[in-house]
């Protein structure tokens, strides 16, 4: 089984303001690569609200680039591959809305319409709730979350256990 799992954290209410990914890489089920930045989100502007949410304050990120800054280092993570998320449609989402708010072009990407969602597996297993804390707690997996990484590998591993094939050794 081979993936890239993605979680984002936003600064604000707006989908553009990424200020944090997670990015973990699978080959063959079996994590191979993991890859973590905080982003400078426009204007570092953040809310009250997503700070309480994920703890990244602007002064961490003051200095930080933004990300087309570190889209180079995204986009060799996620070109042409399978992605999967927890909630797809909002890391999807900010992925495109970040990349044309900072003018590039997310179909050079290469990335199916609609990716993987973890979320909609566990919900469809029965799972309830079905949030990324929930799973990981019924799976004894790891998480410190809304930390992307923690999130993204989460995530990973979630689906890496979803069809009953692959056992993790936590």
């Amino acid at each position: 089984m081979t993936f890239t799992a993605i979680d984002f954290e936003t600064a604000t209410g707006y989908a553009y303001s990424a200020c944090a990914v997670g990015i973990v890489t699978v080959e063959d089920g079996v994590i191979t690569e993991e890859y973590h930045t905080l982003i400078q989100p426009p204007d570092n502007e953040y809310w009250y609200r997503n700070i309480m949410v994920h703890g990244i304050k602007p002064v961490e990120t003051l200095n930080l680039p933004t990300f087309d800054g570190v889209f180079p280092e995204i986009r060799k993570r996620l070109q042409g591959k399978k992605l999967v998320a927890h909630n797809e449609s909002f890391d999807r989402n900010v992925l495109m809305k970040t990349m044309h708010y900072y003018g590039l072009y997310y179909d050079e990407l290469e990335l199916a319409d609609r990716w993987e969602c973890t979320c909609k597996i566990y919900k469809t297993k029965g799972y309830k709730p079905a949030n990324l804390k929930a799973c990981s707690e019924r799976n004894g997996i790891e998480l410190n979350h809304h930390e992307a990484l923690s999130d993204a590998r989460a995530c990973a591993k979630l689906y890496l256990l979803h069809d009953g094939q692959v056992k993790l050794h936590l």
